[in-house]
């Protein structure tokens, strides 16, 4: 494979440790979020530790053409232009936050740096916490100070391992809308191991699902999450969620249309003004289906759709239906009484009423 025909991440290894092994295979993209994704046990932070040469494997390992690992060159961790962010933060506790941010840009050349002081500084909305020291920061505003210290070593690639699991629940939303921004800003991969299906779709761009040490799928954000062969399925909280902008604002109603790859959406306002991107996260159990669309409803988005399978659910009375609504992905939850009654099959055209809609900003 080339770098020319695939660029960004390539890692085909195996590694052991005691009883547990892993075995993935994975081609990812150059930029954005990729989110590995599991239950504790997975292998999720091992596969990361091996691309990051912190964990012994075999196999082959490249960066945009860049030879990590293959059978004849092993790059030692310091060699390889990448940064990790740990679940805790690890700060010098005698440095000011600045010193401690400063710290990362020492380890590169002033020719090579890509990202500035500033840039970190404002990026992760931390200006006002450079003279203090870590002692005196919440675990959030440690955690921003840590990443921010990363990116200024002018990384190729962030690695990311579970950096909110630490975090009580105030500081996870704190710092997520930090994320979001960094996820819009960066021109380099980030790999970022997570089990938390909200962190998923508040972050990722593309979706690696393991288990038992396996790399079970991998693909974009929407298709994987919609695919019923997952065990991410079973889920109380299996949703897809869709990339949209803003297209019109109902001030009157405080709704807003969002419009996506084949169709739109009306949802609460989030107060963004038209044009802005966001993402629908459509939960299956807030999608119904009906034959004809239906009149005298408090449903306000009816769209014809599309099924394209039939899958089991965890309870024996229900059952998950991929249907597909112009170019998009959607899961839909019902019974298998309401599925026999409307005699679903793969083909059938039909009518989608979502419910409800959670916007994330």
């Amino acid at each position: 494979m080339s770098e020319t025909t695939h660029p960004g991440i390539f890692a085909n290894f195996r590694s052991r440790l005691g009883a547990f092994s892993i075995d993935a295979d994975l081609q990812l993209p150059g930029r954005g979020i990729t989110a590995l994704f599991g239950h504790s046990g997975s292998g999720k932070t091992t596969a990361l530790r091996c691309i990051a040469g912190l964990q012994s494997c075999t196999g082959e390992i490249r960066l945009n053409g860049q030879v990590w690992q293959n059978a004849t060159t092993f790059v030692p961790v310091h060699q390889r232009p990448l940064a990790y962010v740990f679940q805790e933060a690890s700060l010098f506790e005698h440095m000011n936050v600045r010193k401690n941010i400063e710290y990362g840009m020492r380890r590169v050349p002033a020719a090579e740096h890509k990202i500035e002081f500033g840039q970190a500084v404002e990026w992760l909305g931390i200006e006002h916490l450079l003279q203090r020291l870590p002692a005196s920061l919440s675990g959030g505003e440690r955690q921003r100070v840590a990443i921010a210290r990363a990116l200024l070593t002018s990384p190729k690639i962030l690695l990311m391992d579970e950096p909110l699991s630490a975090l009580d629940q105030s500081s996870r939303k704190e710092i997520l809308p930090y994320l979001e921004q960094l996820h819009n800003m960066l021109e380099i991969p980030v790999l970022y191991v997570t089990h938390s299906s909200d962190e998923v779709a508040h972050l990722a761009d593309h979706l690696v699902v393991m288990e038992n040490g396996r790399v079970l799928a991998h693909g974009s954000l929407s298709e994987t999450l919609s695919r019923l062969d997952l065990p991410i399925k079973m889920d109380e909280d299996a949703s897809v969620v869709l990339d949209a902008i803003i297209a019109e604002r109902d001030e009157h109603w405080h709704l807003a249309r969002s419009e996506f790859a084949g169709g739109s959406i009306w949802a609460r306002d989030p107060g963004l003004p038209v044009g802005h991107r966001v993402r629908l996260r459509v939960q299956a159990r807030d999608i119904s289906l009906a034959l004809a669309p239906a009149t005298g409803t408090s449903i306000l988005n009816i769209m014809p759709a599309t099924v394209e399978e039939l899958g089991e659910d965890s309870h024996p009375s229900l059952a998950l239906v991929r249907i597909r609504v112009g170019e998009s992905p959607l899961l839909v939850r019902l019974t298998r009484r309401s599925a026999d009654t409307l005699a679903l099959l793969p083909g059938k055209q039909l009518w989608a009423q979502v419910k409800s809609v959670a916007v994330i900003e």
